[in-house]
């Protein structure tokens, strides 16, 4: 795999490394129950935040089971809004991709737009084949986003992860290399 080329930017984001100035506000949306909700885990205490920037800050993408976390900052206004994961998955070509916005970015597009640059990273720089995301089912607004991101539904798992205190029902959305290149050249 080449080496991954930092900061991405797109129309209105920067999409960058973390580093310790994002702990605050990385635990400021990481805290809440409302992002913990269709995330692994309870909301984060202020250590498991230190212990998670620092492991973004210093990721290594270098063989499956890698990730790659980017931080998302809007253009010209540095401040961390959200972050972008891209996770190296067993098997030839395979990735997934993930998003966590602060409540204050969210219904703006941003989590679109720095999905679509990480994908753009994973098909064109890396050279994925496949790209998913999965999801909790009652997460409709990242359903919505991988539907604008051009991923279509390829499974659904009834009652298949217990976290919470229940049962969750899982989907995958997926796309191919080949497909999303179709959508750009549109």
């Amino acid at each position: 795999m080449p080496d991954i080329t930092l900061p991405l930017r797109t129309e209105r984001l920067v999409l960058r490394r973390f580093d310790g100035s994002d702990l605050d506000a990385f635990h400021a949306y990481h805290s809440l129950p409302e992002t913990a909700r269709f995330l692994p885990g309870p909301a984060k205490t202020y250590t498991q935040s230190m212990e998670r920037v620092g492991r973004y800050a210093n990721f290594v993408f270098e063989k499956e089971g890698d990730w790659v976390c980017l931080a998302i900052e809007a253009k010209g206004q540095p401040g961390l809004m959200g972050e972008v994961v891209l996770k190296w998955l067993p098997g030839r070509g395979q990735a997934e991709v993930g998003w966590t916005l602060a409540p204050a970015a969210r219904g703006k597009g941003y989590g679109t737009e720095a999905a679509a640059a990480v994908m753009e990273l994973g098909f064109e720089e890396l050279g994925f084949h496949r790209i998913e995301a999965r999801l909790d089912e009652l997460n409709t607004a990242s359903a919505s986003l991988c539907e604008r991101l051009g991923m279509r539904l390829e499974a659904r798992f009834v009652e298949k992860w217990h976290y919470k205190g229940q049962w969750a029902t899982e989907v995958v959305y997926a796309v191919l290399a080949i497909e999303w290149r179709a959508t750009r050249s549109r």
